[in-house]
């Protein structure tokens, strides 16, 4: 019978991308809502500063993620030249190199060699990248798709509590919203921990709590800077 171990180190990227995109909608748009809620502000103006915060949130996170994660993209491909260069100039060092590697890593000197020189002969520069520097194909900085979820997940986060504001009637607004919110917020923290293979309680809570003192915060601010008794 073949063994098969389902490895979830291949999502950090996206999930990393899509879970602070969703988080951050949520908290943010509903923050903001309830802050000029709390300010006294009319509907009209909640839901004006909603969906300016979910425009300029989404666009943001995209414009943030791609810039964050294309500078991480230069730097691997720069240490990718760099590893080149050195393969091209003295081979023979860099199976020394590599050979120390899997010596530090427990493997007889005469051993370490065989398989320096036998990984080497097969795949000098991928070898080098993966066990010298820790690039692989697999976590390799992805600039476009770190964009595309952060825009997406923080539309769709921003969209639940806004959607809230919209059908809620003002007395009752702050609460919904906020309890809606933390409902959502926990809901994505278990999603996002089950994803990654994580404690899925532990997940709930971190983000949950997050966002509730984001929320209390903002409330307060809006509370004392309100222009309504």
């Amino acid at each position: 019978m073949s063994h098969h171990e389902e490895h979830r180190s291949h999502r950090v990227g996206w999930l990393r991308a899509a879970v602070l995109g969703a988080n951050d909608g949520i908290v943010s748009t509903a923050s903001l809502i309830i802050g000029v809620a709390a300010a006294g502000g009319t509907q009209e103006s909640i839901l004006l500063a909603g969906v300016a915060g979910l425009v300029a949130g989404a666009m943001s996170m995209a414009a943030g993620e791609y810039v964050s994660v294309s500078s991480q993209s230069d730097t691997e491909n720069a240490d990718i030249a760099l590893e080149r260069k050195a393969l091209e100039e003295d081979f023979d060092l860099e199976v020394e190199e590599l050979t120390h590697i899997y010596e530090d890593r427990g493997l007889e000197t005469d051993l370490a060699r065989e398989v320096a020189e036998k990984l080497m002969a097969h795949d000098a520069l991928g070898t080098h990248l993966r066990d010298e520097i820790g690039i692989s194909e697999s976590n390799g900085a992805q600039p476009i798709q770190a964009a595309f979820f952060s825009a997406v997940t923080f539309t769709v986060g921003a969209a639940l509590p806004l959607s809230l504001a919209w059908v809620v009637p003002g007395p009752q607004l702050i609460s919904s919203v906020a309890v809606s919110s933390l409902l959502f917020l926990a809901s994505l923290g278990a999603l996002a921990a089950r994803a990654g293979g994580a404690s899925v309680l532990i997940g709930s809570m971190r983000v949950t709590f997050w966002g509730a003192l984001a929320m209390v915060v903002t409330a307060m601010v809006g509370r004392a800077f309100g222009v309504a008794a």
